[in-house]
């Protein structure tokens, strides 16, 4: 009892301190270690296992809208990075530069890609000729660096893990159109998948891509009431075009510029699953989602035939990502084990269940428990992660919408902000200048304009203008 007790209090309750608790999950269920290089992280293989299940279903649905897989250096020529001035400036302070290359001094210096824009830029431009070149739908999968001066892993460190698609059409409605696509995209993976709820909508002009005409994004609220994006779509249009000089020969053999798109995921998803469904016992991981979907425990296991049996039932789950712990720990600590990991389901099985001839089913988000006959394990075992699967979409849909409020006056506005950690809805007149007052006197910043508008009010929640559009603010990370 004093082990399983020592595991469970090696977490800080997220009441007390959420950052706290955010770093002991993350540690205790194993997920990351911390590296030599101040800022970046070493992926676990728990925490990996979650990535390439991201990676597969993500990598799944880009292949279902004509999407391929490529890859890009890792390294840009400075010349090249500065030929788009707005994407350039926007990057500046992240970027890391090579100067040498072994002892010798580098005629040009070059960047480690913060992202790839500039590369496929320059790719295009000599891949790209006629119409019928188009549309190219290409998508990368790779770390990028980014200088970053506060980190904290999954949210925020200096090199991180992500895809990154570039797509080149005809005309400015079809790269709008892939741009909304794979924004939707995006949105029904987190909420199908990851069980976590977003806002769909569009970021202002001071918020977008450096060097977009437009970005989509997908906002989500984690636990403790601060926001995190988790997906952006980029439309180009053809500014990017012309700066790297990528035009195409149209039907009447006109030469026209491409239109062009840009849209990102990376590994800060496992640190939005961690914020968004955890508890203090660790981890609460989404069954679709989860590496290990059945923990299997077998009490008493130095008896006859009680490991048999475990391993008869993993054999009989098929189509479930099972194991079976036989480790010497005792059962106490496996079940803590089991909860810190977030094992959707574990599945307890002793002489005297054997005997008759049942088994234990325990959920983690619930810890509710089913006496289950081995004949029905199966079909309980497949119903269990359903309605977990759901069920933890419905309580994290929940928590957003009761954290979510409402100002039409500025001082509701701040007072909310201030006492209330959450989405804040206002009206904004889209003035640049409201954006940066209304940050730098309560902390929060734009998450969006959603695509479901709402009419709240007349005018702007900070300077009393006409509004313009229904934003979504808050604090983020």
């Amino acid at each position: 009892m004093a082990k399983e007790k020592k595991l469970v209090e090696a977490i800080t309750s997220m009441e007390e301190d959420f950052a706290q608790w955010y770093t002991d999950v993350v540690k205790k269920a194993e997920l990351v270690d911390y590296a030599s290089v101040k800022g970046c992280m070493v992926i676990k293989p728990a925490g990996y296992a979650i990535w390439e299940n991201i990676q597969k279903e993500l990598d799944r649905r880009f292949k279902e809208t004509g999407v391929e897989n490529v890859y890009m250096p890792l390294f840009i020529p400075e010349s090249l990075l500065e030929r788009e001035k707005d994407h350039v400036e926007g990057f500046a302070p992240e970027v890391a530069w090579v100067t040498h290359g072994g002892l010798e001094p580098l005629q040009e210096r070059l960047c480690v890609r913060p992202t790839s824009e500039t590369l496929f830029c320059d790719f295009y431009a000599k891949d790209i000729h006629s119409h019928r070149d188009l549309p190219r739908l290409y998508n990368q999968w790779c770390s990028v660096v980014r200088w970053e001066k506060t980190t904290r892993p999954f949210l925020r460190s200096r090199e991180f893990l992500w895809q990154e698609g570039h797509t080149a059409h005809a005309t400015a409605e079809e790269a709008e159109a892939r741009t909304i696509q794979m924004l939707n995209l995006y949105a029904d993976f987190c909420e199908e998948e990851l069980a976590m709820p977003v806002i769909r909508g569009r970021k202002t002009d001071k918020e977008k891509f450096a060097g977009a005409e437009a970005t989509y994004t997908i906002e989500a609220l984690m636990h403790d009431g601060k926001a995190l994006q988790s997906g952006t779509s980029h439309n180009f249009g053809d500014g990017f075009a012309k700066a790297f000089e990528i035009q195409y020969a149209n039907k009447e053999n006109k030469l026209e510029y491409v239109h062009q798109t840009s849209w990102g995921m990376t590994t800060r998803l496992i640190g939005a699953i961690i914020m968004v469904h955890g508890d203090d016992s660790g981890l609460v991981l989404p069954p679709k989602i989860a590496p290990t979907q059945v923990m299997i425990i077998p009490i008493q296991q130095k008896k006859e035939g009680v490991l048999d049996k475990a391993y008869e039932i993993k054999d009989g789950l098929c189509g479930f990502r099972v194991k079976v712990d036989d480790s010497d720990k005792s059962p106490g600590w496996k079940f803590s084990e089991a909860e810190m990991r977030g094992i959707p389901v574990r599945i307890e099985i002793g002489p005297k269940d054997i005997e008759a001839g049942q088994a234990v089913i325990v959920r983690r988000d619930t810890r509710e428990k089913q006496i289950v006959a081995f004949a029905e394990l199966t079909e309980k075992v497949r119903e269990t992660l359903e309605v977990m699967q759901k069920d933890m979409l419905e309580r994290a849909k929940a928590h957003r919408d009761t954290h979510t409020y409402t100002a039409t006056d500025y001082e509701t506005f701040k007072n909310t902000i201030e006492k209330k950690p959450g989405f804040v809805k206002a009206m904004w007149c889209g003035d640049e200048a409201c954006e940066n007052l209304i940050k730098e006197e309560t902390g929060a910043t734009s998450r969006c304009m959603p695509f479901d508008q709402e009419h709240l009010a007349d005018t702007c929640i900070c300077c009393g203008k006409p509004a313009k559009a229904m934003v979504y603010w808050g604090k983020a990370y």
